[in-house]
């Protein structure tokens, strides 16, 4: 349209100069004050349009920025309470906000006993990450009570109650910073750690070996997501990071489930020194990574239908025996 327009003005204008009627010196004068207008008025349509755009995204942004959270961030903070780690759940029904037909928990009962490894084993489905999530607060019960130490957790602010507790997830979240950083970031924002207790806690992973043998140690940058490493080696990351924190909770889901037979090995050796000394609640599809643990529940349609070792399971409860029977 621009290009149209200045074609048109030179025929007319160098009809003009022709007939004496306008100098060459004002036509060239007048084309170029006509390309500064058109070109400038272009870049201002530009400018709007990226301007609607943005006002359409921060309209968006505000929107959840005005949100109300559905879990209050208040609560009490018992800091004459020491924390054993006894984790209970009393008849406790569930179902997503967004699916608030479809129950998850039904009726769920279980006591994860302070210092003992409990673990959640069941077919995909049947409820058992919905767990680790009621018990960190991401949602709160429809039904029931899921109390620490005896405490209802609703009752409890959240961030006191993350304190003591850590979660290491199948697909652990690294960030675009050093190693150092990312498993720092677990203390907060503004958490420091001296270098020895950093070494601690990742030897306690099995990290310290892979980390020493960067060029930068624990400053290499890990990538964005973790890109830099290995399935295996973003996990031990992810697990000092829940370490560093001293959980008197640790909740496992499905961390060793996405890694090969190698990283696997590796992980869970150092899962098995990590859980020492405190309460741990597994969720696990792979019953060879918890068949040792002291209580194993077995889940199924959002209910515990039976408690015990893997073999008081496998000697009177035929839905883990059919589970055994599908993974040998």
């Amino acid at each position: 349209m621009i290009i149209g327009a200045v074609h048109a003005s030179l025929w007319f204008g160098f009809n003009l100069v022709i007939d004496g009627k306008l100098s060459f010196g004002q036509l060239t004068a007048f084309q170029s004050f006509q390309l500064h207008l058109g070109f400038g008025g272009a870049q201002l349509a530009g400018a709007v349009m990226k301007l609607a755009e943005a006002m359409g995204g921060a309209s968006r942004l505000f929107e959840l920025l005005d949100r109300t959270p559905l879990i209050s961030g208040d609560g009490d903070e018992p800091d004459d309470l020491i924390v054993r780690g006894e984790v209970s759940f009393d008849e406790v029904d569930f179902a997503y906000p967004s699916r608030r037909d479809i129950p998850v928990l039904n009726g769920f009962t279980l006591k994860a006993p302070a210092e003992q490894t409990t673990a959640l084993v069941g077919s995909s489905g049947s409820g058992k990450s919905t767990v680790v999530q009621l018990v960190l607060r991401f949602y709160d019960a429809t039904g029931g009570v899921v109390a620490l130490d005896g405490r209802d957790v609703t009752t409890l602010k959240p961030t006191w109650l993350r304190k003591h507790l850590a979660l290491v997830q199948q697909e652990p979240v690294l960030f675009g910073m050093t190693v150092r950083d990312n498993v720092v970031y677990g203390l907060g924002a503004n958490g420091t750690v001296p270098d020895g207790a950093l070494i601690r806690v990742c030897k306690e992973a099995n990290a310290h070996g892979f980390v020493s043998s960067f060029s930068e140690g624990y400053d290499t940058v890990c990538g964005e997501r973790g890109i830099q490493l290995s399935g295996g080696q973003k996990q031990r990351l992810a697990l000092a990071r829940a370490l560093i924190v001293d959980p008197r909770v640790l909740l496992l889901d499905e961390a060793t489930s996405a890694l090969d037979a190698e990283s696997e090995r590796v992980v869970q050796e150092a899962l098995d020194r990590a859980t020492v000394g405190r309460t741990v609640l597994v969720v696990a599809h792979r019953l060879s990574t918890v068949r040792d643990a002291d209580q194993l529940a077995m889940v199924s349609h959002g209910s515990v239908i039976e408690t015990g070792t893997h073999d008081v399971l496998l000697s009177r409860c035929d839905s883990y025996r059919n589970l055994v029977q599908r993974q040998t």
